[in-house]
């Protein structure tokens, strides 16, 4: 047997996979001359990090050592040390976040959480905000409100819905609860969820049970464990590729979801109201041939200290890049056979948003390719990656703690390597992918099973007011289920094509117009909710992406573009990057009271990192840097180049210099018509795009022939 995990995270306690591997790592640092941070056999030295990681070399038990052990008197149990980053010796235990030992005494997420939500304060303490996360809700305060009595503590609460779905059942039960415990609004996040906001201590019992019993679920929703699992929220009912896709998603997120029964302990008085997992994960998820998991702990996977930071996995088909691929921990690409059944899966790993401002060493990253699975081992390459972050992600600072900065520092080989031993394989070679498209599924399209399917713009996700009123009447009268796009927008679902013109005229009477109506500012933009609820917050999001798209639109017709040109724009009230900005082609996050980074150069696939471009600039001096960008881009250029390239191709020393000797744009004169012949045309064209200077289409011609 192998084991998985060993750490020393104090001087006497280690945490390992399975109960024998802890009776042989006690016997091998009790036998060593060395300090516990420091293990040498068999002629190899490997030292200790800041994690849960394996020490020692390949030890057997027998004899006396076993007998203490209640142990066989011999056995072939062996401890393999696997390379981890080296640290400069030390006989000290290893460093550990104050969230890493309130997880450890929690006694699976119920210590001291339960006892909080019995007390008549309208608040939780510190070590219950951390463990109530994992159940799916965040403490908050509304920053707006607050008087002499201090703050005003209210919840929000986050659903996880894989792949976006949501019954009709359960949409109807969340508009109900919004009104009766929150405020009155529904918020569609970046992740295919609900949030629901302004839920007070005494109510969270009735609402958490309420979406439970009505086949729901906030488990794992926020935590340091896997979050909700993204996978494209199309309806393609008959599309083999998207519905093994959709599947594989729902499959993990069980396959990665808390066991313990804490959640249901809490909310539902241990009722467990959620049908059985499918028998594949049920297999996965109990395996431990290669270590994967801590044998006879209520929780096989997580153990007593969960993952070292939330864990974030999407599941797509080649081409579709709805769920920003590689912004995952991990992503998962359907790869095909001549038949167009999956044969499994290509892997991608490493990528995150989240950093903090002025500190270099965090930063957002974009996945990278890890290699090739066949489709029945999918779960277990997946459990093999979340153990190997499990057991040797950082866990002594927050800020560092993504699988993301492992990747980094490790490199993908050895990340690779050490994966493969938790999964028992070789990777195969990552398969060729055609290029990554983005995917709004807004309007009106075909399900393949004779219904239709209608994608609703909602703006920054947040369902309120008269909006709020008519989609519920709409979806509650024709019994329609919906699902979550990761751009917070709604998807109808199961629409009879004999339905569509009246749910038409219903939606327009409250400016839910036709995609083709929508300014395409719109269709990509996203903002996450920011102030005034969100602790994080240090400037607006949601409530001021309105304004900043009307003054962007201004700025197209002031500086001469159409009204069908466009840019991906993403906005963020601090810097752990929820609205993903990090790949927009402009990216704003708050830095400061009305204050905001610029970041320039992602594309409009989703496929490149932004970079910070600017920083601390007042949001009423964004024009002036907005301004001469959008003309520097009309004006240079090439052949409908999309902003994000043209700002990644010329640099920011060229656009810098160019905004300092902006002088703005220069009133045209009334241009006169000049007929030319059509060869002279054809000539003049040739070198105006040689020279890069003249654009043709903007001169006043007529042509002849």
């Amino acid at each position: 047997m192998r084991s998985v995990v060993v750490a020393p995270y104090a001087s006497s306690s280690y945490y390992i996979s399975n109960a024998a591997a802890s009776a042989a790592a006690a016997v091998a640092v009790a036998t060593s001359a060395e300090p516990p941070s420091k293990l040498v056999g068999g002629g190899s030295e490997f030292a200790l990090y800041k994690g849960l990681r394996r020490i020692g070399t390949e030890t057997e038990i027998g004899g006396q050592n076993a007998q203490q052990l209640g142990l066989a008197s011999r056995c072939s149990l062996t401890i393999q040390a696997v390379q981890a980053p080296v640290r400069p010796p030390s006989t000290l235990p290893a460093k550990r976040s104050k969230v890493e030992i309130i997880k450890e005494n929690s006694n699976y997420l119920r210590y001291p959480l339960k006892e909080e939500l019995e007390t008549e304060a309208p608040n939780i303490n510190e070590a219950a905000t951390q463990l109530i996360k994992f159940h799916g809700s965040y403490q908050q305060d509304d920053r707006e409100v607050r008087g002499p009595g201090g703050k005003s503590y209210q919840f929000m609460l986050r659903t996880k819905q894989p792949a976006g779905k949501v019954s009709n059942k359960l949409y109807l039960v969340m508009d109900d609860l919004a009104d009766q415990f929150g405020i009155g609004t529904l918020r569609l996040t970046t992740r295919q969820t609900f949030q629901l906001h302004g839920v007070l201590k005494n109510n969270l019992k009735t609402v958490m049970s309420t979406i439970i019993r009505n086949m729901g679920s906030t488990l794992g929703a926020c935590g340091d464990l896997n979050r909700n699992v993204l996978a494209p929220a199309v309806p393609y009912n008959t599309n083999k590729e998207y519905l093994y896709a959709q599947e594989t998603a729902d499959k993990i997120a069980a396959l990665l979801a808390p066991q313990a029964g804490s959640y249901y302990d809490l909310w539902v008085d241990g009722e467990k109201i959620m049908s059985a997992d499918p028998p594949d994960v049920v297999e996965a998820r109990n395996d431990n041939s290669h270590g994967t998991n801590f044998e006879g702990s209520p929780e096989p996977i997580y153990g007593t200290q969960f993952l070292p930071r939330k864990f974030k996995v999407a599941v797509t088909v080649p081409t579709d890049n709805s769920v920003d691929i590689l912004t995952n921990d991990v992503g998962l690409v359907t790869i095909t056979d001549d038949l167009g059944d999956v044969k499994g899966f290509n892997i991608y790993v490493g990528g995150g948003m989240g950093r903090s401002h002025r500190m270099e060493h965090t930063f957002p990253r974009l996945a990278e390719p890890l290699g090739y699975v066949a489709k029945d081992d999918i779960l277990y390459a997946v459990k093999a990656i979340v153990a190997t972050q499990r057991d040797y992600g950082r866990r002594d600072d927050r800020r560092l703690s993504r699988m993301k900065y492992l990747v980094h520092e490790w490199g993908i080989e050895k990340f690779k390597s050490v994966v493969e031993q938790y999964y028992g394989k070789k990777f195969e070679n990552f398969m060729e992918l055609p290029p990554w498209e983005f995917k709004s599924y807004l309007g009106w399209g075909q399900q393949g099973d004779g219904k239709w399917f209608l994608g609703v713009s909602i703006d920054n996700g947040r369902i309120k007011g008269e909006v709020k009123k008519v989609l519920r009447e709409v979806i509650q009268k024709y019994n329609l289920s919906v699902r979550i796009t990761p751009n917070q927008n709604l998807i109808l679902c199961d629409v009879r094509k004999t339905w569509k013109a009246r749910i038409n005229k219903a939606l327009a009477q409250v400016g839910l117009v036709n995609v083709r109506s929508l300014d395409p500012l719109s269709v990509t933009a996203m903002a996450c909710p920011a102030l005034p609820l969100c602790p994080l917050a240090i400037a607006e999001a949601e409530r001021g992406m309105p304004d900043i798209l009307k003054r962007v639109r201004a700025l197209f017709e002031k500086v001469g573009l159409k009204d069908s040109d466009s840019l991906v724009i993403r906005m963020t009230g601090c810097p752990n990057g929820c609205a993903r900005p990090y790949m927009a082609e402009l990216g704003l996050v708050g830095d400061g009271p009305n204050s905001y980074q610029i970041w320039l150069g992602g594309s409009t696939n989703q496929t490149r990192l932004a970079q910070v471009f600017m920083e601390r600039v007042k949001v009423q001096e964004l024009d002036k840097v907005f301004e001469p960008l959008l003309f520097y881009w009309k004006s240079n250029r090439r052949n409908g180049e999309p902003f994000g390239d043209f700002t990644h191709r010329i640099g920011w020393d060229a656009i810098r210099a160019y905004i300092d000797i902006y002088k703005g744009v220069e009133k045209q004169q009334p241009l006169v018509p000049v007929k030319v012949d059509g060869n002279i045309f054809a000539g003049l064209s040739e070198v105006a795009e040689k020279l890069q200077k003249i654009d043709l289409a903007a001169c006043s011609f007529m042509v002849i022939s």
